[in-house]
């Protein structure tokens, strides 16, 4: 790997150009010059490889079956249908494992190899997507609220949102030249960048919004949350901001953890851009460039302190947030089969385990929704194929004269899967993991079914079959599935074990804590069987099961933030004065 600093590569990359060109034209590997791997992932990809034939091709004397993953941006996952069309078709010519939905509404592409990397970005361009800021140092795919109660005000919502995404790009011109072949002009890499400046900022940074009553984008794990506030008439009256969520942490090691943000106050729709340029500016200013695992927002927030972070994204903004206005939320999961839009056209979501869709292992979902998607564009091109935040997929703005012919299709092609599937299979998350992702320690997607399958029996045996929990599985402490919200969550510790998490609520405004570390399936289960049985027998009506368990004294709430910092506070002195 490279010997430089990701500060260092930035810095030199020319405006995240770095030797890219020369990289994809060199044929004697399929993998990128070091450097050139960390710039990849500001153009919406990262250079992977199959962990699964890995050592069976070292001692082959092969180097690693290197593959690519691309990330769209899109913006509250919104896609036309003849946009769905176009994706599928790169699925089937380009990718392995055909599309997969993420939980920031972005499509992901698997298994790209090198000499394909460019044909496959221009496809995706071609169909008016693109993937640049998808991932890296910069603001990610925003994500917003996909299962809205008020039509009108969710689509000024998602405007809003997707104006912020434009509004926050990169100036870079380097995604156009490498990818799309525009050419070179006098200047290039020295574009201004004056919201990133030139080292672009010191970690990623994701903004979602929500709509209540529904927490669908998980906003508190978000490094910038807008909360639409809305009146009895439906008129959006502006956001509460949040700011300072986070997932990621790292095994044993206490400077790092999972954080949920801090509401901070209230802004109207003509305030937003400036206070998400403020915010995005002051983590630039003032985020940890030397250690990376303490870069995010949330580690700035809690060094400097809340009051200090709201004073100074005030100072830039130029004016004081207002107070925030009352919101509840009534739970984080989606709202699956039918419901009636204001438009008099209505929306189905489907049921889409781990986001993972393709014809394989007796499934024919690629194949279904590719002909939905037909009938759509053909008769009804306004609707939109809507990618969730739980890795599920709306089908929205379907006329009424053609809902019969989508339930139609929907059940032929077996897409039906929420009709029968309980509560825990409905709203179970699992990241990528294992064979792709470098940073996985454990399987999550591959071990979801066999794993829901599992807990599913325990659930039946105390009658809680139609309990509506919330499980997620990450391969990793990183969070990408935003484990520390699940009410059971597994973390991925080693192979076949995993640190299991309990306790957060089904809101989104809880974390879980540890319950047991580093066990395997017989032991979590072993651990979760009597309290199932607890909750059967002590639960108050519509209790959730983490809320049972923090009541009950079954686990505790988690300490907040501000504890764990001043906890780390008192291990540096105590590590300074033993050094002493």
């Amino acid at each position: 790997m490279s010997s430089h600093s990701v500060e260092d590569i930035k810095q030199q990359s020319g405006r995240l150009r770095g030797t890219l060109l020369e990289s994809l034209a060199n044929p004697v590997t399929g993998a990128l010059n070091d450097d050139d791997q960390t710039l990849i992932k500001y153009h919406g990809s990262y250079q992977q490889d199959d962990r699964d034939i890995r050592e069976e091709r070292r001692l082959a004397k092969l180097e690693p079956a290197y593959a690519f993953m691309i990330r769209t941006r899109t913006p509250g996952g919104v896609v036309t249908p003849a946009q769905w069309l176009k994706l599928d078709h790169i699925a089937t010519t380009y990718a392995e494992r055909g599309l997969r939905i993420t939980t920031r509404q972005a499509f992901q592409y698997h298994g790209v190899i090198k000499t394909e990397l460019k044909s496959t970005m221009q496809a995706i361009n071609a169909a008016l997507i693109d993937t640049l800021a998808a991932c890296g140092d910069v603001n990610r795919n925003v994500a917003v609220a996909a299962n809205p109660l008020q039509s009108q005000a969710h689509a000024q919502v998602f405007a809003h949102a997707a104006a912020l995404s434009e509004h926050l790009l990169p100036n870079t011109r380097a995604y156009y030249e490498i990818w799309l072949d525009e050419e070179r002009v006098a200047g290039s890499g020295s574009e201004d960048e004056p919201v990133y400046g030139p080292t672009y900022l010191p970690r990623k940074f994701k903004i979602g919004f929500a709509v209540p009553p529904y927490n669908d984008v998980d906003v508190f794990a978000q490094d910038l949350g807008f909360i639409a506030v809305i009146d009895a008439t439906g008129e959006l009256l502006g956001y509460n901001v949040s700011v300072g969520g986070g997932m990621g942490a790292t095994h044993g090691d206490p400077e790092t953890y999972p954080r949920l943000g801090d509401v901070i106050g209230f802004v109207t729709p003509e305030q937003l851009t400036q206070v998400a340029v403020a915010v995005v500016t002051a983590q630039r200013d003032f985020g940890n460039r030397v250690l990376r695992k303490r870069a995010r927002l949330k580690y700035t927030i809690d060094d400097r302190g809340l009051d200090w972070f709201k004073g100074e994204v005030e100072r830039r903004a130029g004016f004081a947030l207002s107070d925030a206005r009352p919101f509840d939320f009534v739970h984080n999961g989606d709202r699956f089969g039918w419901v009636e839009g204001g438009d008099g056209r209505a929306h189905l979501t489907l049921r889409i385990v781990a986001g993972r869709i393709w014809d394989r292992d007796g499934l024919s979902h690629l194949t279904g929704l590719r002909e939905i998607a037909r009938v759509l564009d053909a008769e009804a091109g306004d609707a939109q194929f809507r990618l969730t935040p739980n890795q599920n997929l709306v089908i929205a703005g379907i006329p009424a004269a053609l809902r019969a012919r989508v339930d139609a299709l929907v059940a032929q092609y077996g897409l039906d899967t929420h009709v029968s599937a309980t509560p825990l299979v409905k709203n179970a998350l699992a990241c990528v993991a294992l064979p792709t992702c470098g940073l996985a320690m454990a399987e999550a997607e591959r071990y979801l079914p066999e794993f829901t399958d599992a807990v599913q029996v325990l659930l039946d045996a105390h009658g809680l079959r139609e309990a509506p929990i919330h499980l997620r599985i990450s391969g990793c402490p990183n969070g990408c599935s935003r484990p520390y919200l699940g009410e059971i969550a597994l973390v991925g510790k080693a192979p076949g074990r995993y640190n299991l998490m309990l306790g957060a609520d089904h809101r989104g405004q809880r974390l879980n804590t540890m319950y047991r570390e580093n066990v395997a399936q017989p032991q979590i289960l072993e651990a979760l069987d009597p309290l199932f049985a607890r909750y059967a027998g002590e639960r108050r009506d519509e209790e959730g099961f983490g809320d049972f368990l923090v009541r009950a004294g079954i686990v505790a709430p988690p300490r907040s933030s501000i504890e764990l910092q001043l906890q780390h506070a008192v291990t540096e002195h105590a590590v300074t004065e033993n050094a002493a």
